[in-house]
C-alpha cells in the first residue's frame, strides 16, 4: 500500500497545547475526530492533561466533581501493594470486587483548525469538557460525522461505572447540543454512517465484553439516531493476526461505487495497533463483502513506534478530496499525524481478496 506521510508529522504533539488546568501538564494531543467546515479542516483532538506530581513515588488521579464542577486530585503511594501501577495511564486495584480503576489523567475536546490542513492553531479553550456523571473520569476519542448541515459528535464518556458513548450535535463548532448516551457500557469505537440506508441510519460500535466473547465490531440501526437496536456481528478478530487482540471502527464510513468502505484498527495482543479496511454492502451495510487480510498501515515511523504508549497508529477521521484519502490519526498516544492513500488502490486490495468474518 502507497502511503504519503506529512514531512512535517507529527503536525500536533503535547508541546503544542497549553494546559486548561494549573498544575497540570499536558501529555497527548491524539485520537481527533476530523471535519471539513467552511474552509477548515477542524481536528476535535483528544486532549489528555495529567496531575503533575513533585514525588516519583505519589502518583495522582483527577476525577471531574460534578456538583462543585472542579477537579479533584486523589493520590496514592506506589508502595501501596493493593493497586497495580505497571500501565502508566491506569492505577488499578489487584482485587477488583473491592472497587475500580482510576486513570492518571483526565481527557476532553479541543479543537484545532487549519486553512491548508498541514498548519494548525489549537483553540485556546476547551470544545467540550466533562459535564455530567458520565464523564467524571474525561471523554476521549471523538468521531465526527457530517449530516446535512448537522455534525453529529460521538465519544466514549468515562467514569467509575464504565465507559458509555455519548453524542452532540454541532452546526458551528462553537455551540453544541447534548443528546445523551447512545450506548450504554462497555462500549467504544461507535461511527455513525453519513446518510441514511434504505431509511434507517447505521452505526458501527465495539462491545468491550469482560465475560465471554472478544472484542469484536457490531452494526446497529436507528430511526432516529437516539434509540438503536438490531444489533448484528459484523467482523470479529482474528487470532495470531495484527488484529488478534481486538478491533474497532476507525474512520466514518466512505460511500464508494463498491460499496461501504471502513477503515478500522486493530490490535495485537501485545496491544500494537495498525489500520485495516473491510468493505460492506451499500444497500445492507451488516453483509461483509471483503476484509484485508494484511494490515494497510502500520507503525514505521519513529513518532507512530515511540510515545507515551509506542507502536500505535489509529486514525479517527478523514478528508475525501477525490480518490485522495487525507487521513488524521494518533500516534503512540501522543500526537496527531496525517498521511494520504488511494481509495481505489485499497479497494483493489480488498477485491483482490474476498473472506469470511
Amino acid at each position: 500500500m502507497n502511503i504519503y506521510r506529512y514531512p512535517k508529522n507529527p503536525l500536533i504533539t503535547p508541546l503544542d497545547v497549553p494546559p486548561l488546568h494549573e498544575g497540570f501538564e499536558v501529555i497527548g494531543a491524539f485520537n481527533a475526530g476530523v471535519a471539513k467546515y467552511q474552509d477548515e479542516t477542524i481536528l476535535l483532538l483528544r486532549v489528555a492533561e495529567r496531575p503533575i506530581s513533585e514525588d516519583p513515588m505519589i502518583v495522582k488521579a483527577p476525577i471531574y466533581n460534578i456538583e462543585k464542577q472542579s477537579l479533584d486530585i486523589l493520590e496514592f503511594n506506589k508502595s501501596n501493594k493493593e493497586y497495580d501501577f505497571e500501565d502508566p495511564r491506569t492505577i488499578r486495584r489487584k482485587d477488583k470486587l473491592q472497587g475500580f480503576s482510576y486513570l492518571t489523567s483526565l481527557s476532553y475536546i479541543r479543537i484545532a483548525r487549519s486553512k491548508d490542513g498541514h498548519r494548525f492553531t489549537i483553540d485556546k479553550d476547551a470544545f467540550i469538557c466533562p459535564f455530567n456523571r458520565y464523564q467524571t473520569f474525561g471523554i476521549e476519542d471523538a468521531r465526527c460525522t457530517q449530516i446535512g448541515d448537522t455534525y453529529y459528535i460521538n465519544f466514549s464518556s468515562v467514569s467509575e461505572m464504565g465507559v458509555c458513548d455519548s453524542l452532540v450535535a454541532t452546526k458551528d463548532f462553537v455551540t453544541y447540543q447534548d443528546l445523551g448516551n447512545i450506548f450504554a457500557p462497555e462500549n467504544k469505537d461507535v461511527l455513525l454512517f453519513p446518510e441514511k440506508i434504505n431509511g434507517k441510519y447505521y452505526a458501527l460500535h465495539r462491545p468491550s465484553l469482560k465475560s465471554i466473547g472478544n472484542h469484536d465490531i457490531w452494526i446497529a440501526s436507528s430511526p432516529d439516531l437516539l434509540a438503536w437496536g438490531d444489533h448484528h456481528h459484523l467482523i470479529g478478530i482474528r487470532p495470531g493476526s495484527w488484529d488478534g487482540g481486538r478491533i474497532g471502527g476507525g474512520l466514518v464510513p466512505i460511500k464508494t461505487e463498491k460499496g461501504w468502505l471502513e477503515i478500522y484498527h486493530g490490535a495485537t495482543e501485545d496491544h500494537r495497533y495498525c489500520m485495516g479496511a473491510v468493505l460492506l454492502d451499500l444497500d445492507d451495510p451488516t453483509k461483509v463483502i471483503a476484509r484485508t487480510i494484511d494490515p494497510i498501515m502500520e507503525p514505521e515511523e519513529d513518532y507512530e513506534k515511540e510515545g507515551f504508549f509506542g507502536e500505535v497508529v489509529f486514525g479517527c477521521g478523514g478528508i475525501i478530496e477525490g480518490d485522495k484519502l487525507i487521513m488524521y490519526y494518533g500516534v503512540a498516544d501522543t500526537s496527531m499525524a496525517a498521511c494520504e492513500l488511494s481509495i481505489s488502490e485499497i479497494l483493489d486490495q480488498l477485491e483482490k481478496r474476498r473472506t469470511e468474518k
